[in-house]
C-alpha cells in the first residue's frame, strides 16, 4: 500500500474525530447540562424583571439567544411581564422559542387548511385558535406548578418555623427550604435565599419571590415577614400562624371546588357542545353547514353567535370560579 496513501488516510481519520470533538466541545459550551444550568440560575435571579436590582451578580433574563431577536423583543409593549409569565410556567423556553413556535403552528395550519380550500377568513380563525390553545397550554402548565407550591408552602413554613426556633437565621431557614424541602418550591426558596446571599436586601428578594411564584398564600407570608422586620414580634410564631392559616383556606378551596364540581362540567359541556355538533354535522352533511362560511347571512350569524357564545362563556365561568 501507498505510504503517503496511509497518511492520508490516518489524517482524515483524526480531522474527522478533531471535527466531531469540536462540534460536541461548541454544543456542550452552549447546550450542554452545565451550561443550562447555569443559565436556569441567571434567569431566575432576575424574574422581577426589575432593572433597578444594582446588585452585580444578577443578570437579566435573556428573551432570545440571538442579539438582534433580543433587542427587537425589548422594544414589544409588557415583553418583560410575558417572559415572568413564562418563568412563572416552570417551562425551560424563552419568549423567542415560545413565540416561534406560535407563528410555526399558525403558518403551518393555516397555510395547510387554505391550500384544503377552505377560506381565507377561517384558516386565519384557524391559525389563531392554535396559538390560543399553545397559550392556553402553557397557561395551565403554570396553574398546575403554581397549585402544587401552593400545597407544598405551608410545610415549607412549618420547617422554616421550626429552624428559627432552633437557633437558626431567617435566610439560613429559606436555605434549608432550598435544600431539604420537595420541588419545585424548594428552586424558589433557594433562589431567594441566593439573592439575599448576593447582597439583595431581604425586602427585594421576598419581593421578587412573590413576584416568581404569584401566589396569594405565598404573598401573605411576605408580607408577614416585612410587617414583622418593620415593627419586630416572633416570626417562628408568625410562621406556624400563617401556616395553619393556609392549610384551613386550602381546605376550605377544596370543599368549594367539590360542591361547584357540577357546575364546572355543565360550563365545560355548553362551551364544547355548538364545536362538536358543527363537527358532526360537517362530516355528515357537509353541503347544508356550508352556508355559514359561503353565505353572507350565514357569516354574520356565525359571527353574532360566536360573540354570544363568548359572553355566556365568560358568565358561567365566573359563576363557578369562587374567589376566597
Amino acid at each position: 500500500m501507498d505510504p503517503l496513501y496511509s497518511i492520508f488516510v490516518v489524517l482524515a481519520f483524526l480531522a474527522v474525530v478533531l471535527f466531531l470533538e469540536g462540534l460536541y466541545l461548541t454544543w456542550n459550551a452552549y447546550r450542554g447540562p452545565e451550561a443550562r444550568r447555569i443559565q436556569q440560575r441567571l434567569q431566575a435571579l432576575s424574574a422581577a424583571g426589575n432593572d433597578s436590582i444594582a446588585a452585580p451578580l444578577v443578570r437579566k433574563r435573556l428573551l432570545s439567544d440571538v442579539a438582534a431577536i433580543e433587542h427587537l423583543l425589548l422594544k414589544l409593549p409588557r415583553i418583560h411581564a410575558f417572559d415572568r409569565f413564562l418563568l412563572q410556567s416552570g417551562m425551560n423556553l424563552s419568549v423567542a422559542e415560545v413565540l416561534g413556535i406560535a407563528a410555526g403552528l399558525a403558518l403551518v395550519v393555516g397555510t395547510v387548511l387554505a391550500l384544503a380550500g377552505l377560506p381565507l377568513l377561517w384558516s386565519a380563525g384557524a391559525a389563531m385558535l392554535l396559538i390560543a390553545l399553545w397559550m392556553g397550554y402553557i397557561q395551565r402548565h403554570r396553574m398546575q406548578r403554581m397549585r402544587v407550591i401552593e400545597q407544598q408552602l405551608p410545610d415549607a413554613l412549618d420547617l422554616m418555623a421550626r429552624a428559627m426556633q432552633a437557633g437558626h437565621a431567617f435566610s439560613s431557614a429559606l436555605r434549608l427550604v432550598g435544600t431539604e424541602g420537595p420541588q419545585p418550591i424548594a428552586q424558589e426558596f433557594h433562589t431567594a435565599f441566593d439573592e439575599i446571599n448576593f447582597g439583595i436586601p431581604s425586602e427585594k428578594a421576598l419581593a421578587n419571590l412573590a413576584s416568581r411564584v404569584a401566589s396569594g398564600d405565598l404573598r401573605f407570608f411576605v408580607i408577614a415577614v416585612v410587617i414583622q422586620r418593620e415593627t419586630g414580634g416572633n416570626l417562628a410564631e408568625i410562621l406556624t400562624s400563617i401556616a395553619a392559616l393556609i392549610r384551613e383556606r386550602q381546605k376550605l378551596v377544596g370543599s368549594i371546588r367539590v360542591l361547584s364540581a357540577e357546575g364546572r362540567i355543565s360550563a365545560w359541556i355548553l362551551t364544547l357542545l355548538p364545536f362538536v355538533l358543527a363537527a358532526a354535522i360537517s362530516l355528515v352533511n357537509r353541503e347544508f353547514i356550508s352556508k355559514l362560511w359561503t353565505d353572507p347571512l350565514g357569516l354574520r350569524m356565525v359571527g353574532i353567535a360566536l360573540g354570544l357564545m363568548l359572553l355566556g362563556v365568560w358568565w358561567m365561568w365566573r359563576l363557578v370560579k369562587i374567589r376566597i
